[in-house]
């Protein structure tokens, strides 16, 4: 008897201002589901950015926004997305 895993539903999403992110890491680092990577990209100021690389795992927690010194990364769940007017 085999046991699937149960398909995961993204409960949220992050945003990312690449140009102002300086690819200090605490994003990828604290990220409770490990949904975040680098960017194989550089910014314009030559730093890798975080991306959202494991869309399905993301709750929309916000710790990546909470760590990033830079208020370069926030994340946000569909619900509130979907209160907004």
């Amino acid at each position: 008897m085999t046991c699937e895993e149960p398909i995961r539903k993204a409960r949220g999403t992050v945003l990312v201002d690449a140009q102002v992110c300086k690819g200090c890491a605490y994003c990828i680092v604290f990220c409770p589901a490990h949904c975040l990577e680098f960017a194989r990209d550089f910014n314009s100021r030559g730093y890798h950015y975080p991306m959202l690389a494991r869309p399905e795992e993301c709750t929309g927690c916000d710790l990546c926004g909470l760590y990033c010194p830079d208020f370069a990364i926030f994340a946000v769940r569909f619900k509130d997305l979907e209160k907004q007017p």
